[in-house]
């Protein structure tokens, strides 16, 4: 089994900063695509930042210039820097890895438990 466990979360004010972290551990051969996502209240889970295994990065319009997504392999760890925050980005954040893990030797989509974001006007 694979655990994703995200930290970072908090209030901060409009214009401010936060960074996410992520760490995976468990039975991992390899994480490929690494991955955040949010879910405002009411709201649909969308897309947030997703980086590949050779950090090729892919971002949601509405974070583009503010956020920015990296991993470190050794630690099985992503990140997300998020400045410039706005209350529109106030969700629960959410990490997400496509892991392959010993045994298994197939790709399984894993997620974390969610950090708050609060951004206050």
């Amino acid at each position: 089994q694979v655990q994703l466990v995200e930290s970072g979360g908090g209030l901060v004010q409009a214009g401010g900063s936060l960074r996410l972290s992520c760490a995976a551990s468990g039975s991992i051969l390899r994480i490929n695509d690494m991955g955040w996502y949010r879910q405002a209240p009411g709201k649909q889970r969308e897309l947030v930042a997703t980086i590949t295994s050779g950090s090729s990065t892919n971002y949601a319009d509405s974070v583009k210039g503010r956020f920015t997504i990296s991993r470190d392999n050794a630690k099985n760890t992503v990140y997300l820097q998020m400045n410039s925050l706005k209350p529109e980005d106030t969700a629960v954040y959410y990490c997400n890895a496509q892991v392959v893990t010993y045994g298994r030797w197939l790709q399984t989509e894993y997620w974390g438990q969610g950090t708050q974001v609060t951004v206050s006007s």
